[in-house]
């Protein structure tokens, strides 16, 4: 405790950290309580998630807060809910001898009516969702005007999450006075604009560097065929038995589908997705939480702000699209000083994405082979083997050890253990027993074209027949579609990932597309309840032959050989905002094509 007093804590606050065991603050919290306690000035504050930043603001804020001034003095914006939630707990446990101060915390997916009745009888700290707070300024239910200190935690990801509008009507709406405290665990380029835009010379803190991962998380890569990546996750979750993770995938039914294939193959998991109404995500938290759940299957948009500590892994079903994503993915485990693994599982064309972002976070991913059966059999056996060691004996056998002993006593010590085995073990060490090797050569690994996907000719290639089919769409240049929002859509709602895209005409009124659906059954059925700004998107098969939408003509838009998996990779390199890319067509903004196709 001396340490934290060192910082300049004291009293009461002192005493509530006390009941909850700190003693050594973290880097993040030596460096930042001392700037809020002691100086009047903003600050920009990068650290990872899990170093324990609630605690470097929440304290000294607690601390300087005027118990007799019943209004709202500190506000507190997180991105979701359920950090929205966790917040509040901690700052409330944080102040626990502190009677005089009030913390609430409001959020959406709950009686706003009630929230109102709360801010009503007074409030000192306020934590809150941008969303509901915005909400409730409008209905003219809060007053912020008297607000000394604005902490604005996990800032990329309320960006990412569509934010940026909110969070401007609520810093305008605060008084100018106010000192802003920002925290995060990138620096992309949005951040940096609010950081300018409502940061008054701002102290700028760094644990860690821009953009770069924790130190305590080492990255680990699988690379193998498209076909086998769910194999590979199975046998990677089922090589390391006390795992507790998050599968990260890109689509919410991706996350399904494999949250089902693992709970038919008896891993006890669940998947958290957009579709799920506050109550399905509470109980899915709630058992995930508790550890009844070994793995939770969840896209970037469903796990935003999720924390959840002790995990152990970390794997990348989808590498995410760009660097921010994977550093808010991977710093889900290796935190408060734990070791943890980030995993991805790649096939060939996804080689280069790894590659940019081992450059860009300057750290180097190994290569592990995918475990055969004897390497899974050996992990589980000697785990079992180990568990039963540790235990201690609590329950008496004697009323029953007799019995016991005659039923095995005609066994030796290693027939005992071969049964005890076989009964526990037996569908397991069968499945295993002479399973494929899904490790590519190195030629594969390295470039000689091994691992390659099917392409428009038909031939066999990775080990399957190609088979383009032709759709339209009934969206075209006047209704501003762009293959961009193409790109997006398929991969939103495609029922598998890593699709290969042919030829895209698009014409005034209508576009076509080409796209190898071996393997799939009503594929157009999958878009059925999509609609793009506001128009009904249909999808229907056209029966004309591939390969005719490769040539441009008036009308239409010039075609080429895509994939759907890395959409970003050929649009990005031409800037956002009004940029003409590669299809020669003058382009929305980057979200046009995210924001416009929804669910209806």
């Amino acid at each position: 405790m001396e340490k934290f007093r060192e910082l300049g804590l004291e009293g009461e606050i002192l005493k509530g950290i006390a009941d909850l065991g700190f003693e050594t603050p973290s880097p993040v919290q030596e460096k930042v309580i001392p700037v809020i306690l002691g100086e009047e000035r903003d600050l920009v504050a990068l650290a990872q998630t899990g170093t324990g930043k609630t605690a470097a603001f929440g304290l000294p804020l607690l601390q300087k807060l005027d118990g007799g001034l019943n209004k709202i003095q500190v506000l507190i914006l997180s991105p979701t809910r359920e950090l929205c939630v966790q917040i509040g707990n901690d700052l409330k446990n944080y102040s626990k001898y502190r009677s005089d101060l009030k913390i609430t915390s409001v959020y959406g997916g709950t009686d706003i009516r009630r929230q109102i009745r709360e801010l009503e009888k007074g409030v000192h700290v306020l934590v809150a969702t941008p969303g509901r707070l915005c909400d409730l300024i409008n209905r003219d239910a809060v007053d912020i005007e008297a607000v000394r200190a604005v902490v604005l935690d996990e800032s990329d990801e309320m960006l990412n999450m569509g934010f940026k509008e909110d969070l401007n009507f609520i810093l305008e709406a605060t008084p100018k006075e106010r000192n802003t405290y920002l925290f995060s665990a990138t620096m992309p380029r949005e951040v940096e604009r609010i950081a300018r835009n409502y940061l008054h010379d701002p102290m700028e803190i760094a644990v860690g560097k821009k953009n770069q991962g924790a130190d305590t998380v080492s990255h680990q890569y699988y690379q193998v065929r498209a076909k086998d990546c769910y194999e590979t996750l199975h046998r990677v979750i089922d090589c390391a038995p006390d795992m507790y993770a998050i599968i990260f995938t890109r689509t919410k039914i991706d996350a399904r589908e494999i949250a089902h294939k693992l709970q038919k193959d008896s891993i006890d998991c669940d998947a958290l997705h957009g579709d799920l109404s506050q109550t399905q995500r509470d109980e899915v938290m709630a058992r995930f939480r508790s550890k009844r759940l070994k793995v939770l299957v969840a896209t970037d948009v469903a796990a935003r702000g999720l924390d959840v500590d002790n995990l152990t892994h970390v794997i990348n079903y989808n590498l995410p699209e760009d660097v921010e994503s994977y550093t808010h993915r991977s710093g889900r485990t290796g935190r408060a000083g734990r070791e943890g693994i980030s995993v991805a599982i790649i096939n060939s064309k996804e080689k280069g994405k790894l590659k940019r972002i081992e450059h860009a976070l300057k750290k180097q991913f190994e290569y592990r082979e995918v475990p055969g059966g004897e390497a899974v059999c050996r992990a589980q056996l000697l785990w079992y083997a180990d568990k039963i060691l540790a235990s201690e004996q609590k329950e008496t056998l004697s009323p029953y050890q007799q019995e016991l002993f005659e039923k095995f006593g005609e066994l030796t010590k290693e027939e005992l253990i071969q049964k005890i085995v076989s009964y526990e073990f037996g569908r397991l060490l069968k499945k295993y027993a002479a399973v494929e090797d899904l490790n590519l050569s190195e030629s594969e690994r390295y470039g000689s074209g091994g691992g390659r996907e099917s392409g428009r000719d038909g031939k066999k290639r990775g080990g399957r027949e190609s088979s383009f089919t032709v759709f339209n769409v009934n969206v075209g240049r006047d209704d501003d579609f762009t293959p961009r929002d193409l790109m997006t859509i398929i991969n939103e709602y495609a029922p598998v990932r890593g699709l290969e895209i042919g030829g895209i005409r698009i014409f005034n009124t209508n576009t076509k597309f080409e796209v190898d659906v071996t393997g799939i059954e009503r594929f157009g059925s999958y878009f059925r309840n999509v609609n793009f700004n506001g128009l009904p998107f249909t999808l229907t098969e056209t029966g004309e032959r591939p390969g005719g939408l490769r040539k441009p003509e008036k009308g239409g838009e010039r075609g080429g050989k895509w994939n759907a998996t890395a959409k970003w990779k050929n649009e990005r390199r031409f800037g956002e905002g009004n940029s003409r890319g590669r299809f020669g067509e003058k382009r929305k903004g980057m979200d046009n094509g995210r924001r416009s196709a929804k669910k209806k």
